[in-house]
């Protein structure tokens, strides 16, 4: 990372009593309503309100930079059967136009004009790529989105910056019945339309060097296929490189309704690896590094694995 990133990325806390008092206002709030949040686990309410109270460093480079070198990524959290929190993912097409392409990946891209939010660009790729409605008033009910929080800016390999968006897919249903499931109702609607797939991953595990397997559930192969980690030079440091290997066979994937170019080429490579046996997508790089930081945010807990040195400052309620 840059200079200018990291006078930028200084360490900024959060306030304990601000979150406690964001998860008291989130239980009282007439807006979030019981059928909403009542399938949350303690953990995962936690988890969004220290997203939703965090506050990223000042970037006053963004103003300044051109629009080829501006880019957003959504990180889209929904809550499982469970209540436990869960992120959504692609496997990009190798002929995409931006930093990610053949590789694992958030929804998202490029700036299109110099007056785009973050927000605003992160929606816009979503909808391009998955389909995922930009405009609120679109998406189907009982699903609305909330805009939780940004992170640090991160400095892709081809001179990006790059602004992490989370937010959270709520599942409410004013009838007052059971929260709809966003695994079951809501991942098959999205159509990987420039993405070979969509699928998500257990946002938690991404703290662990190991699957967090939960009683009824499976994995292919090893617990300890999960995670794999080493250390790599970079410039005049050393960078800490995760991989994680996302199980695929307790899930819904999404496939590209229509299949074109480069896209139907890399999906029917992955239908085949996936007949061949293969029982897992892997997520590197940059968003295996955004998904631990914004893990450790969210959870207020360090992973058990090593990790390099972070901008976030983490709080840790349990105190």
């Amino acid at each position: 990372m840059n200079d200018a990133f990291r006078k930028a990325d200084t360490h900024v806390g959060i306030d304990e009593n601000e979150v406690k008092q964001i998860i008291k206002s989130i239980k009282e709030a007439q807006y979030f309503d019981a059928g909403s949040m009542a399938s949350l686990t303690p953990a995962s309410l936690a988890a969004i309100a220290r997203l939703r109270a965090y506050k990223p460093p000042p970037f006053s480079t963004w103003d300044h930079l051109p629009l080829s070198r501006r880019a957003a990524v959504l990180v889209l959290l929904f809550a499982d059967r469970r209540g436990d929190l869960r992120v959504v993912l692609t496997m990009r097409a190798a002929t995409l136009r931006n930093y990610s392409a053949g590789q694992a990946a958030f929804p998202g891209g490029k700036a299109d004009t110099l007056e785009e939010t973050p927000f605003e660009i992160a929606r816009r790729e979503a909808y391009e790529e998955i389909g995922l409605p930009k405009d609120d008033s679109k998406i189907p009910r009982p699903f609305r989105i909330e805009h939780l929080c940004q992170l640090p800016f991160s400095l892709a390999k081809t001179a990006l910056a790059v602004r992490p968006c989370v937010a959270f897919l709520h599942s409410d249903d004013s009838s007052g019945n059971k929260a709809a499931s966003v695994e079951e109702s809501m991942i098959p609607r999205l159509d990987a339309k420039e993405v070979a797939a969509v699928f998500s991953a257990p946002f938690h595990n991404f703290l662990r060097s190991e699957d967090q397997v939960r009683e009824g559930d499976e994995v292919p192969g090893k617990k300890s296929d999960w995670y794999e980690g080493k250390w790599i030079d970079w410039f005049d440091g050393k960078w800490r490189m995760h991989n994680f290997h996302v199980p695929i066979n307790n899930q819904k994937v999404s496939k590209p309704k229509v299949r074109e170019g480069g896209q139907a080429a890399f999906a029917e490579e992955l239908d085949e690896e996936e007949d061949d046996g293969m029982q897992r997508y892997k997520v590197w790089g940059m968003t295996a590094r955004m998904l631990v930081d914004a893990a450790r945010l969210a959870y207020g807990e360090e992973p058990d694995f090593e990790v390099s040195e972070s901008c976030l400052e983490v709080t840790d309620l349990t105190k």
